[in-house]
């Protein structure tokens, strides 16, 4: 499962920093509002993919989506706070992006195979 987490994730990542790119680059939107907006426009994309794909998930999808939501509003706070602190000392907003996604993408990994995805076992 991490060879195909790591190949979504590379997709999803390009997904998301080309709508970030074309939301703040294209249409001058503030780095505060692109940066989120974008990170949650690729919420769809990433959570199927994920699901079906890189962790070929079976259980039902409403249980999954709501713990991928909480751990999407964690990670859209987490993104948006070390692209500004990368702009704030200078940085340009990729390396800043860049940054977020590491950071992410280590946690990510074990929360979606132990939490997010994990079978569960159900008491008949």
């Amino acid at each position: 499962s991490a060879a195909r987490f790591l190949v979504v994730g590379g997709f999803s990542f390009l997904f998301d920093i080309g709508l970030l790119w074309l939301l703040h680059e294209a249409f001058g939107i503030p780095l505060a509002i692109s940066t989120p907006t974008a990170f949650l426009l690729s919420f769809v994309v990433t959570y199927t993919l994920q699901r079906t794909v890189a962790f070929r998930s079976s259980e039902g999808v409403a249980p999954s989506a709501v713990r991928y939501t909480i751990l999407v509003a964690v990670n859209t706070v987490a993104a948006t706070v070390i692209v500004a602190a990368a702009d704030a000392i200078g940085l340009p907003w990729a390396v800043g992006k860049v940054a977020a996604v590491v950071a992410t993408t280590v946690w990510n990994y074990f929360l979606y195979r132990y939490w997010v995805f994990a079978k569960r076992d159900v008491d008949d």
